[in-house]
């Protein structure tokens, strides 16, 4: 047995330089660059998601690991990477010869745009070609492209939902697939996905996150210091680029023959079967879902031992794998926070069996890198909005009069939420779908109506110019039909020209802007009944998550109104302000509804095909100002002048006498109105006249 060196798998400071910025620039950044470099050595892994806010070098990280892979050898001529050594039956380009004469060409990394069609994607067939000469003629996308070499997303949780179903597919099956109107065609589509992302701008579907092998958190350094290092080397990298990249050709000529060593020692690493248990042992530990953070973690394991240039893994290795395999897999529900406790990981390690030599291994080795356990296929994601629907909460045995409304600002009322006071939320709820009841045009999504790229297909159109899209078949058919005689065809197979070809319109559902109106005074009455409130919301927010929405808050208190979050994708961030949103004071509804308008206003110009949804959350009692109910109306109405799709959920308390204003207002918004008890699924809505029968 070779003997084990005494290299860490950690990179020396040599090599963390070969990066071109000072390595201690972004806290974290070198789990980043160790897990890029492990799925390198091992693509079975399944890729990296790096997640940090803007500006801590993730994309210059992704972009640096192509200039320290070995290079690729591939078929002369074949667009798809086949391998001269194995080449793929399959292969639209094929057949080839084995052992051909092989053309070596650098790693590839090929982007994918956030805004990319799906045939871009995938690729896509010519129509016509295909009717008039029977021939399938297909020219590859992104996912070829990528084949044998690195995927990446930036901004991966921006990817729309259908992009995300067509990677989810390749990741899982390892090819591509593509199906045009009974014309098939499948290549292999084996690449490490990499993709970064700003958590402030929404999470990734749990599905798509769990096929990332590892995850990395990066946060750029606090310390001035750091800083001055950091921006002293861009300064010096923009004066002299080609001298300051000549500065680190040796250690990265270093790094790159370390990644060859690995791969090679890769299959020669052994599993014993006591590391597979302390595995099993630290992922049932984080009562982490299904079974693949277990074969993600032994994989990593396995490649971090050959990094290290060992052939046994050990407990350093099951470390090092665990801290990049297990965050992003131990959420529970879409509003934990990702992350790992280091605490919490040693002791998980600590209760473990260690890993034992294969020598003294009873059961004999289990196994090494280059026998890895096939990857499960099924979904394994818990889906937090699958509960329960809770039963609607009683009615407040308090009944805030007008009186007391009036007296809002002069003092909290005994069983009042005093001002300033924070109220939680309680367990969230399967919520009702809210929607915009005309079909729109905008970003696909789970939400309401709208004519998008992918859905049933409603009818066609005329294609403008080469605009790419999915034919309609049948009509481009009908289209060339009539003109065959004159376009002399006597043989089999239609002439179709270009301005034949009839583009398929598709119904589907679009994601919409969801912007909370939130009344935060006094007047929505006891603890109790402001915790149902927030509980509500959290419940609408999950909702929204799920759907693929953006959402923005929006909250009026005291004598004025404010955006406590202005639109974005980040459900988890408007959950956290709306949790610390305290109560208390006056009700400026008026104030409110206009700031609603404004935010709205903005957000049309900066994204006009995703429609607004207002969610209104009031009582409908007004206490601020001269003639405070009549402004608020006429509020009202100028947002209904401008055709924004509402809902009013009406936060009256049930017991005593009931003013019903909520319920006029949403009559001058010309929306819908709904009880707070009415936002669970399931709970039957009842008409104005029977809750104030009841």
């Amino acid at each position: 047995m070779r003997p084990a060196p005494t290299t860490s798998g950690n990179l020396t400071p040599r090599e963390r330089s070969a990066a071109g910025f000072p390595f201690t620039a972004v806290v974290g950044m070198q789990d980043l660059q160790l897990a890029l470099i492990l799925a390198a050595i091992s693509p079975a892994i399944g890729g990296v998601l790096i997640r940090g806010e803007k500006g801590t070098a993730k994309s210059t990280a992704v972009r640096a690991l192509t200039e320290i892979l070995p290079p690729v050898e591939v078929v002369p001529g074949c667009r798809f990477s086949c391998d001269p050594d194995h080449p793929d039956p399959t292969c639209p380009d094929g057949p080839h010869q084995t052992a051909a004469e092989a053309l070596t060409r650098p790693a590839r990394l090929v982007e994918l745009p956030v805004g990319a069609t799906e045939d871009r994607v995938l690729g896509s067939l010519h129509l016509e070609r295909a009717l008039a000469e029977g021939i399938t003629a297909y020219e590859p996308g992104l996912l070829a492209a990528s084949h044998r070499g690195l995927l990446y997303v930036d901004e991966v949780n921006l990817l729309h939902d259908h992009l995300v179903d067509v990677l989810l597919d390749a990741a899982a099956m390892g090819r591509a697939t593509v199906e045009r109107d009974g014309v098939s065609v499948t290549h292999p589509a084996r690449f490490v996905l990499v993709g970064t992302m700003n958590p402030e701008e929404g999470e990734l579907r749990p599905q798509l996150l769990d096929r990332f092998g590892l995850t990395v958190d990066v946060v750029a350094s606090r310390d001035p210091a750091v800083r001055v290092e950091v921006m002293r080397a861009r300064l010096a990298y923009e004066a002299d680029p080609a001298g300051f990249t000549a500065k680190y050709d040796g250690a990265q000529r270093e790094l790159a023959e370390r990644i060859v060593k690995a791969r090679d020692l890769l299959s020669e690493v052994i599993l014993t079967d006591s590391a597979l248990r302390q595995i099993a042992e630290i992922c049932a530990s984080f009562d982490v879902d299904g079974m693949r953070a277990d074969l993600v973690t032994a994989r990593t394991a396995v490649a971090h031992a050959a990094w290290s240039g060992r052939t046994v893994v050990e407990v350093d290795d099951v470390r090092a794998a665990a801290k990049l395999a297990l965050p992003h897999r131990k959420r529970r529900n879409p509003f934990d926070a990702p992350g790992l406790d280091d605490d919490q990981l040693e002791e998980a390690i600590n209760n473990s069996t260690p890993p034992s030599d294969p020598d003294d291994d009873p059961d004999g080795p289990g196994g090494g890198g280059g026998a890895d356990p096939s990857d499960p296929d099924s979904g394994n994601s818990s889906d937090a909005a699958d509960r329960a629907d809770s039963d609607p909460a009683e009615p407040d045995a308090t009944d805030p009069t007008e009186a007391e409304a009036e007296a809002e600002a002069d003092g909290p009322r005994p069983g009042l939420a005093p001002a300033g006071e924070v109220v939680g939320s309680s367990e969230p709820y399967k919520a009702r779908l809210l929607s915009v009841q005309s079909a729109g045009a905008g970003v696909a999504g789970r939400r309401s109506r709208a004519i998008t790229d992918v859905g049933r297909v409603v009818g066609d159109r005329q294609r403008i110019g080469r605009e790419s899209g999915r034919p309609h078949l049948l009509a481009t058919i009908r289209s060339a039909a009539p003109h065959q005689h004159a376009r002399g065809r006597t043989g089999p197979g239609l002439a179709v020209r270009p301005a034949d070809v009839r583009l398929a319109v598709r119904e589907g559902r679009e994601g919409n802007l969801v912007l909370f109106c939130v009344d935060a005074s006094g007047s929505m009455g006891t603890k109790k009944r402001m915790g149902e409130v927030k509980t509500a919301i959290v419940s609408l927010l999950l909702d929204a998550y799920q759907r693929r929405d953006t959402v923005g808050l929006v909250t009026f208190a005291g004598a004025a109104a404010t955006v406590a979050l202005p639109p974005t994708g980040s459900v988890e961030t408007a959950v956290r302000r709306l949790e610390s949103l305290p109560t208390g004071g006056r009700t400026p509804l008026a104030e409110g509804l206009l700031q609603t308008a404004e935010v709205l206003r903005i957000a049309a110009i900066r994204d006009p095909r995703r429609r607004p949804l207002l969610v209104l959350v009031t009582d409908g009692r007004a206490t601020h100002g001269e003639k405070a109910f009549p402004r608020a109306r006429q509020a009202a109405g100028w947002l209904a002048q401008q055709g924004i799709a509402t809902v009013v959920v009406d936060c009256e308390p049930h017991r005593g006498v009931r003013l019903g204003l909520a319920a006029e207002l949403a009559a001058d918004l010309g929306a819908e109105y709904l009880d707070l008890g009415d936002v669970a699924a399931g709970n039957l809505v009842r008409t104005v006249t029977e809750r104030r029968v009841a």
